[in-house]
């Protein structure tokens, strides 16, 4: 399983880590919930329960990123990345394996 985090992204969740005083040892984990219509929803968060059993854990540009096994499928080639635009600015999360536009090819919004 291969789950990216771009340079913009790891500076952001490091300023984020240091603004709100997260533990050592904390992790970023990442979560999935939703599906159907309104396609996947993620949630970011620090953790500091990691089970080798049942977590997978990858560390880049020095952020240790953790997300449950059985979640594999579904983040396989995902990318995190940090955006400015005129809209706001935030986290955005690409994953490769959910059709654009959700998750449910029969529904019809008139």
């Amino acid at each position: 399983m291969s789950i990216t985090i771009t340079e913009a992204a790891a500076g952001e969740i490091k300023r984020h880590m240091e603004s709100e005083n997260v533990k050592p040892g904390d992790m970023l984990r990442i979560g999935i919930a939703g599906g159907g219509c309104a396609g996947l929803q993620y949630s970011l968060g620090f953790d500091d329960n990691f089970n080798p059993k049942v977590d997978a854990r990858f560390d880049q540009h020095g952020i240790p990123l953790i997300a449950a096994k059985k979640m594999a499928l579904h983040l396989e080639g995902t990318t995190i990345d940090f955006r400015v635009g005129p809209m706001g600015s935030g986290f955005a999360i690409d994953n490769p394996n959910v059709p654009r536009g959700g998750g449910c090819p029969g529904c019809q919004h008139h």
